[in-house]
């Protein structure tokens, strides 16, 4: 079970020339924009990153995440709770034009003056691990099946829509 509190900041590449291991929790309330997509968040997401240097001497970061959201059902909008994990491949870069040059196995992560906002990095991860659509079961749904319809049954017009083709049928009989 983790325990320990992983830092805001590191020095990736140290880590991955000393083939190091992080593992450990980063508090979920702290992840603002993350916030600001579904809603306030508590708890722990659990992270473990494995740093290290490829065969092509890419400096990379082998990641897993997991975290207990409470995110919104599309109908109700009440909160449910939803297991997000995430698997990732980071190549450490200093510039733009670096990353064009990953192999498209890495995703890109910038690293500014020696150092990588891992908050940031464990934030975006989490933004792209959620699911694209969530809902209660219907049963366990405060909105009703009758709530989600308009109970407006399609108007059935009493004349027949118009053939298409009767206009060429009277062109047709015109020449």
């Amino acid at each position: 079970m983790l325990t320990s509190r992983l830092p805001d900041k590191i020095e990736p590449y140290k880590l991955a020339t000393r083939a190091e291991r992080l593992e450990g929790l980063m508090s979920l309330d702290n992840l603002v924009r993350l916030a600001d997509a579904v809603g306030p968040q508590s708890g722990d997401c659990r992270v473990w990153l494995d740093f290290g240097v490829d065969a092509q001497g890419q400096r990379e970061i082998r990641g897993r995440l997991e975290a207990d959201l409470e995110l919104p059902c599309r109908r109700c909008q009440m909160p449910m709770a939803q297991k997000v994990e995430s698997e990732f491949l980071l190549g450490m870069v200093t510039s733009d034009a670096l990353a064009a040059e990953l192999p498209n196995t890495h995703e890109p992560v910038l690293v500014e003056n020696e150092q990588l906002n891992l908050l940031e990095v464990v934030e975006d991860e989490l933004i792209l691990s959620l699911p694209q659509v969530v809902y209660h079961d219907e049963a366990d749904c405060r909105v009703s099946r009758d709530q989600l319809s308009s109970g407006v049954e399609a108007e059935q017009s009493a004349a027949p829509a118009a053939s298409p083709f009767e206009v060429l049928k009277r062109l047709k009989g015109k020449t």
